[in-house]
């Protein structure tokens, strides 16, 4: 699949916007990885999560065994900047376009890795640490999570990531 048919079912899944991913753009920051034990609920509580999703060492590993990928965006007008029902709609929807481009992709038969946005919310309760992940093999780690700053790979790779006063961008990626 060339990068044509990739962005064209990426704007069939309903995203705003979609580029290339050079994945030789990507740096893996400890920082980020701190802002998510700081700042995020979910940190230590997921497979999908730090730590759960791997070390650094091990996410370089698995993601720098892919030479491309495609960044996918969910842009959406706010009414202003502490709309929270607006910014939850945004993600929501977001997640939909995501998990119906992975669909279509599964069906193309070619290995891929998706990093999302946010936690997986595959299970309602992850058993993380006490049991393995149930579906390891859906479970999808954020962006973020794998210590990506998203603003920065959106800018190496040519994505604008800021629209205006009073919009929010969601950016996924699948790498290839």
């Amino acid at each position: 699949m060339n990068y044509e048919e990739l962005k064209n079912l990426a704007l069939e899944s309903g995203f705003t916007h979609a580029a290339p991913l050079d994945t030789a753009t990507i740096e893996l920051k400890q920082d980020v990885r701190d802002m998510c034990a700081q700042g995020c609920q979910q940190y230590a509580k997921r497979w999908s999560c730090p730590p759960g999703c791997g070390t650094l060492d091990q996410l370089r590993g698995s993601i720098y065994c892919y030479k491309e990928g495609i960044l996918v965006q969910t842009v959406t007008k706010l009414e202003d900047e502490f709309d929270w029902d607006g910014m939850m709609k945004a993600q929501n929807l977001h997640q939909e376009h995501f998990l119906a481009f992975l669909e279509k992709l599964h069906a193309s038969h070619f290995s891929f890795l998706p990093l999302g946005t946010g936690c997986c919310m595959l299970c309602k309760t992850c058993t993380y640490p006490d049991a393995p992940c149930r579906f390891p093999r859906k479970r999808i780690s954020s962006m973020e999570a794998c210590g990506m700053l998203v603003s920065e790979v959106c800018q190496k790779n040519n994505l604008k990531y800021y629209y205006g006063p009073n919009t929010l961008a969601y950016v996924a990626c699948v790498l290839m």
